[in-house]
Protein backbone atom coordinates (compact mmCIF):
# COMPACT_ATOMS: atom_id res chain seq x y z
CA UNK A 1 0.00 0.00 0.00
CA UNK A 2 1.24 3.47 -0.87
CA UNK A 3 2.42 5.51 2.12
CA UNK A 4 3.16 9.17 2.74
CA UNK A 5 6.59 9.33 4.38
CA UNK A 6 9.00 11.78 5.89
CA UNK A 7 12.38 10.09 5.53
CA UNK A 8 15.94 10.97 6.57
CA UNK A 9 14.75 14.41 7.67
CA UNK A 10 17.50 16.08 9.68
CA UNK A 11 16.73 17.94 12.90
CA UNK A 12 18.87 19.39 15.66
CA UNK A 13 18.79 18.16 19.23
CA UNK A 14 16.55 21.13 20.01
CA UNK A 15 14.22 20.09 17.15
CA UNK A 16 15.00 22.74 14.58
CA UNK A 17 14.80 21.48 11.01
CA UNK A 18 16.30 24.57 9.36
CA UNK A 19 18.28 27.58 10.38
CA UNK A 20 17.00 31.17 10.26
CA UNK A 21 17.34 33.70 7.42
CA UNK A 22 17.38 31.50 4.34
CA UNK A 23 18.98 33.16 1.29
CA UNK A 24 21.16 32.28 -1.69
CA UNK A 25 24.23 31.95 0.55
CA UNK A 26 22.31 29.92 3.15
CA UNK A 27 19.87 27.60 1.34
CA UNK A 28 19.06 25.80 4.59
CA UNK A 29 19.19 28.91 6.75
CA UNK A 30 22.15 30.10 8.80
CA UNK A 31 24.00 27.01 10.13
CA UNK A 32 21.40 24.76 8.51
CA UNK A 33 24.01 22.69 6.70
CA UNK A 34 25.26 21.47 10.08
CA UNK A 35 22.10 19.37 10.38
CA UNK A 36 23.04 17.39 7.29
CA UNK A 37 26.71 16.62 7.85
CA UNK A 38 25.79 13.00 8.60
CA UNK A 39 24.23 12.73 5.13
CA UNK A 40 26.87 14.68 3.21
CA UNK A 41 29.51 12.17 4.29
CA UNK A 42 27.69 9.10 2.92
CA UNK A 43 28.37 7.21 -0.26
CA UNK A 44 24.68 7.56 -1.15
CA UNK A 45 24.81 11.35 -1.11
CA UNK A 46 28.07 11.58 -3.02
CA UNK A 47 26.86 9.15 -5.69
CA UNK A 48 23.64 11.14 -6.13
CA UNK A 49 25.73 14.21 -6.91
CA UNK A 50 28.11 12.49 -9.29
CA UNK A 51 30.96 12.16 -6.81
CA UNK A 52 33.00 9.18 -5.73
CA UNK A 53 33.87 7.93 -2.28
CA UNK A 54 31.76 8.47 0.81
CA UNK A 55 31.21 6.49 3.98
CA UNK A 56 29.50 3.15 4.43
CA UNK A 57 27.72 2.08 7.58
CA UNK A 58 24.47 2.82 9.38
CA UNK A 59 24.07 6.41 8.18
CA UNK A 60 24.62 5.34 4.59
CA UNK A 61 22.19 2.42 4.94
CA UNK A 62 19.32 4.53 6.29
CA UNK A 63 19.98 7.20 3.65
CA UNK A 64 19.69 4.53 0.96
CA UNK A 65 16.49 3.17 2.52
CA UNK A 66 14.93 6.63 2.44
CA UNK A 67 14.91 6.50 -1.37
CA UNK A 68 13.43 3.02 -1.67
CA UNK A 69 9.98 2.69 -3.26
CA UNK A 70 9.55 6.45 -3.74
CA UNK A 71 7.29 7.31 -6.66
CA UNK A 72 6.85 11.05 -6.09
CA UNK A 73 8.01 13.87 -3.82
CA UNK A 74 6.30 16.90 -2.32
CA UNK A 75 8.28 20.04 -1.47
CA UNK A 76 7.32 23.39 -0.03
CA UNK A 77 8.08 26.58 -1.94
CA UNK A 78 11.05 27.37 0.33
CA UNK A 79 12.64 24.01 -0.46
CA UNK A 80 12.57 24.86 -4.15
CA UNK A 81 14.20 28.24 -3.78
CA UNK A 82 14.63 31.45 -1.79
CA UNK A 83 12.20 33.56 -3.81
CA UNK A 84 9.01 34.80 -2.17
CA UNK A 85 5.77 36.05 -3.66
CA UNK A 86 5.10 36.13 -7.39
CA UNK A 87 7.63 34.49 -9.67
CA UNK A 88 9.61 37.36 -11.18
CA UNK A 89 10.51 35.07 -14.07
CA UNK A 90 11.15 31.37 -14.58
CA UNK A 91 14.94 31.52 -14.61
CA UNK A 92 15.20 29.92 -11.14
CA UNK A 93 15.19 26.13 -11.55
CA UNK A 94 16.01 24.97 -8.03
CA UNK A 95 19.11 24.53 -5.91
CA UNK A 96 20.32 21.37 -7.62
CA UNK A 97 21.49 22.31 -11.12
CA UNK A 98 20.19 20.67 -14.27
CA UNK A 99 20.01 17.15 -12.83
CA UNK A 100 18.20 17.18 -9.44
CA UNK A 101 18.48 14.09 -7.23
CA UNK A 102 14.75 13.27 -7.14
CA UNK A 103 14.37 11.29 -10.40
CA UNK A 104 10.57 11.32 -10.04
CA UNK A 105 7.72 13.82 -10.33
CA UNK A 106 8.10 16.51 -7.65
CA UNK A 107 5.11 18.58 -6.56
CA UNK A 108 5.90 22.01 -5.13
CA UNK A 109 3.19 23.49 -2.91
CA UNK A 110 2.99 27.23 -3.56
CA UNK A 111 0.57 30.14 -3.71
CA UNK A 112 1.79 31.22 -7.15
CA UNK A 113 1.28 29.27 -10.37
CA UNK A 114 4.10 28.31 -12.67
CA UNK A 115 4.41 25.98 -15.67
CA UNK A 116 5.83 22.48 -15.08
CA UNK A 117 9.60 22.32 -15.23
CA UNK A 118 11.21 19.23 -16.77
CA UNK A 119 14.82 18.58 -15.73
CA UNK A 120 17.46 16.00 -16.61
CA UNK A 121 17.40 12.57 -15.00
CA UNK A 122 13.62 12.11 -14.82
CA UNK A 123 12.72 14.96 -12.43
CA UNK A 124 9.78 17.17 -13.35
CA UNK A 125 8.63 19.91 -10.98
CA UNK A 126 4.89 20.62 -10.85
CA UNK A 127 3.67 23.72 -9.03
CA UNK A 128 0.42 23.19 -7.12
CA UNK A 129 -1.56 26.17 -5.84
CA UNK A 130 -4.79 24.66 -4.49
CA UNK A 131 -3.70 23.35 -1.11
CA UNK A 132 -2.39 20.40 0.85
CA UNK A 133 -5.10 17.90 -0.03
CA UNK A 134 -4.72 18.61 -3.74
CA UNK A 135 -0.95 18.26 -3.73
CA UNK A 136 -1.18 14.97 -1.84
CA UNK A 137 -3.76 13.64 -4.28
CA UNK A 138 -1.68 14.62 -7.30
CA UNK A 139 1.49 13.11 -5.83
CA UNK A 140 -0.22 9.84 -4.92
CA UNK A 141 -1.61 9.53 -8.42
CA UNK A 142 1.80 10.21 -9.96
CA UNK A 143 3.49 7.70 -7.62
CA UNK A 144 1.44 4.86 -9.17
CA UNK A 145 1.28 2.76 -6.02
CA UNK A 146 4.70 3.66 -4.69
CA UNK A 147 5.28 5.89 -1.66
CA UNK A 148 5.14 9.68 -1.57
CA UNK A 149 8.02 11.35 0.23
CA UNK A 150 7.55 14.69 1.95
CA UNK A 151 10.87 16.44 1.50
CA UNK A 152 10.14 19.53 3.60
CA UNK A 153 10.46 22.19 4.68
CA UNK A 154 9.15 22.48 8.18
CA UNK A 155 5.96 24.34 7.27
CA UNK A 156 4.94 21.65 4.79
CA UNK A 157 5.61 18.82 7.22
CA UNK A 158 3.61 20.56 9.92
CA UNK A 159 0.69 21.09 7.52
CA UNK A 160 0.73 17.40 6.60
CA UNK A 161 0.89 16.39 10.26
CA UNK A 162 -2.06 18.60 11.18
CA UNK A 163 -4.00 17.13 8.24
CA UNK A 164 -3.08 13.64 9.57
CA UNK A 165 -1.76 12.62 6.18
CA UNK A 166 1.70 11.32 7.14
CA UNK A 167 2.02 7.58 7.78
CA UNK A 168 5.68 7.23 8.76
CA UNK A 169 8.50 9.51 9.88
CA UNK A 170 12.24 8.95 10.01
CA UNK A 171 14.02 11.78 11.82
CA UNK A 172 17.81 12.00 11.84
CA UNK A 173 18.86 13.83 15.01
CA UNK A 174 22.17 15.55 14.38
CA UNK A 175 24.44 16.38 17.35
CA UNK A 176 23.83 20.09 16.88
CA UNK A 177 22.06 22.79 18.91
CA UNK A 178 20.83 25.54 16.58
CA UNK A 179 18.99 27.63 19.15
CA UNK A 180 16.91 29.35 16.47
CA UNK A 181 15.32 28.65 13.12
CA UNK A 182 12.28 26.62 12.11
CA UNK A 183 11.04 24.35 14.89
CA UNK A 184 9.48 21.04 13.88
CA UNK A 185 7.11 20.26 16.75
CA UNK A 186 6.67 23.64 18.44
CA UNK A 187 3.13 23.91 19.85
CA UNK A 188 2.23 20.50 18.46
CA UNK A 189 1.31 17.33 20.38
CA UNK A 190 3.03 14.70 18.26
CA UNK A 191 1.75 11.84 20.41
CA UNK A 192 -1.87 12.95 20.05
CA UNK A 193 -1.51 12.61 16.27
CA UNK A 194 -1.16 8.86 16.77
CA UNK A 195 2.57 8.39 16.22
CA UNK A 196 4.78 6.10 18.26
CA UNK A 197 8.49 5.35 17.81
CA UNK A 198 9.14 1.79 16.73
CA UNK A 199 12.88 1.80 16.04
CA UNK A 200 15.95 3.76 17.09
CA UNK A 201 19.26 3.27 15.32
CA UNK A 202 22.55 4.91 16.23
CA UNK A 203 24.48 5.98 13.18
CA UNK A 204 28.02 7.18 12.94
CA UNK A 205 27.01 10.86 12.93
CA UNK A 206 23.28 10.94 13.74
CA UNK A 207 20.62 9.15 15.77
CA UNK A 208 17.78 7.82 13.62
CA UNK A 209 14.31 7.56 15.11
CA UNK A 210 11.51 5.91 13.19
CA UNK A 211 7.85 6.49 14.10
CA UNK A 212 4.57 5.44 12.57
CA UNK A 213 0.87 5.33 13.28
Amino acid sequence: MSKVRVAAFSVSLDEYGAGPRQDLQNPLGVRGTELHEWLFATEVFKRMHGQGGGSHGVDNDVAAQSFENIGAWILGRNMFGPQRGLWKDESWKGWWGTNPPYRTPVFVLTHHARAPLAMDGGTTFYFVTDGIESVLEKAKEAAQGKDVRIGGGISLIRQCLVAKRIDEMHLAFAPVLLGEGEHLFGGMNFHSLGFAPYKTVMGENAMHIFARK
